[in-house]
């Protein structure tokens, strides 16, 4: 079993900077792929990145393709979200969440952090 907790989300200003954090337990972390996700109000929960266990195979949703970077670091049990040039269309609650498939879509997800709220204002 792994449990995902979240941090890092705040009020930040049009093309400001946010790092996200998901640290988890469980000893299964470091073979699962991690997930960030993002739900804003009114919206379906959209995929953002993804880390896979090697550290180095990343995806990112077109939206946010060159203004986010994603990272793991095994030996801390930390998936990290750096955001940068963010938009109003950013703000949303960024959720992290671990899978053992391949398949980058909530329903395939095996747990799930509770979120983090990320609002982006001018």
């Amino acid at each position: 079993q792994v449990q995902l907790v979240e941090s890092g989300g705040g009020l930040v200003q049009i093309g400001g900077s946010l790092r996200l954090s998901c640290v988890a337990s469980g000893r299964t972390f470091s073979v699962s792929t991690i997930c960030w996700f993002r739900q804003a109000p009114g919206k379906e929960r959209e995929f953002v990145s993804a880390v896979d266990q090697s550290e180095v195979n990343t995806y990112y949703a077109d939206s946010v393709k060159g203004r986010f970077t994603i990272s793991r670091d095994n030996a801390k049990n930390t998936v990290y979200l750096q955001m940068d040039s963010l938009k109003p269309e950013d703000t949303a609650v960024y959720f992290c969440a671990s899978t053992y498939g391949s398949a980058y879509v909530p329903g395939n997800m095996d747990y799930w952090g509770k979120g983090t709220l990320v609002t982006v204002s001018s």
